[in-house]
């Protein structure tokens, strides 16, 4: 089993290598490319996949119930591993709260479930970023202030996010050749994604000590295990149960090596935490998929 998901994450690595590579000859910038992505692409994916998903209700409390439940039990260890080594939490917390549920989880889910996977995770990761645009903001700032307000209400994403639960929970229909864009340009997004990890890491200077070897930690063997409990307490079985126990153990998001950066704030823990996770997913996203199932 841990060989036939590697060869179902292979495509992925490539696409990452490629990235890699690619901006090894040619440097791209890589914040306009994760702006280009996050910004355009994938609000298209995510309202296109709302808009055609026939999720149950229970069902989205559930998964919405347990990304709760992960994100705030990730935000509270690392918070109190901050408090007790006197770090900056601004650059350490967000890589072992949030992760690659996005760039990384969805082409993953899809090549490995199918639609259904990677609607799945679709759900999971609208949560997690409604948390990354506003926890998350939060936490790089140093708190609430009217910088990180707008930056969170500016967010495509977010507005794709509440007009797909909008126009789905009212049944509101929706002009087809519109559906038919946000499809084909939703389709881009998760290999654009994909190579836009890559290029990331080509592009962030690699540390390593004691607090990102425990943030490596805490984001993956933690994520299993608070996503562990969050199946069991909000009772979610079958297809969606192994979908949210593996995302809540992904590599570190990109995102949390870029926001840094747009505030001006040390990002050396979260690019190497991004880095070194997803490194270490080669081996650790496979094994969550054998324990998972």
């Amino acid at each position: 089993m841990f060989l036939d998901v590697f060869v179902q994450l292979l495509p992925i690595l490539l696409l990452i290598l490629g990235g890699h590579l690619v901006n090894k000859i040619h440097r791209i910038e890589v914040n306009t490319l994760v702006k280009l992505v996050a910004d355009f692409f994938m609000p298209l994916l995510i309202f296109h996949s709302l808009y055609y998903s026939d999720l149950q209700g229970t069902l989205v409390l559930g998964i919405a119930g347990a990304t709760t439940l992960i994100v705030v039990l990730n935000t509270l260890f690392s918070y109190l591993y901050t408090r007790v080594a006197h770090i900056d939490p601004r650059g350490f917390m967000p890589g072992t709260i949030f992760m690659n549920s996005g760039f990384l989880g969805i082409p993953l889910m899809k090549l490995w479930g199918g639609a259904m996977a990677m609607n799945l995770i679709v759900m999971f990761d609208q949560i997690q970023t409604i948390y990354i645009f506003t926890l998350g903001i939060f936490i790089i700032t140093g708190g609430i202030s009217t910088k990180s307000l707008k930056t969170m209400m500016l967010s495509p994403i977010l507005w794709a996010i509440l007009l797909g639960f909008f126009v789905k929970l009212f049944q509101i229909p929706v002009w087809q050749p519109l559906l038919d864009t946000c499809e084909f340009g939703g389709n881009a997004g998760p290999p654009l994604a994909t190579f836009a990890l890559g290029v990331s890491l080509a592009s962030t200077k690699l540390h390593f000590n004691r607090h990102i070897l425990f943030a490596i930690l805490l984001r993956v063997v933690g994520g299993f295990l608070f996503g562990y409990v969050g199946t069991l307490l909000f009772n979610i079985t079958g297809l969606a149960r192994t979908v949210v126990i593996v995302a809540s153990s992904l590599p570190a998001a990109v995102f949390t090596s870029v926001l840094p950066l747009r505030y001006g704030v040390d990002s050396e823990y979260a690019g190497s935490i991004v880095i070194l996770s997803t490194i270490a997913g080669i081996f650790t996203i496979p094994l969550a998929f054998m324990i998972a199932t």
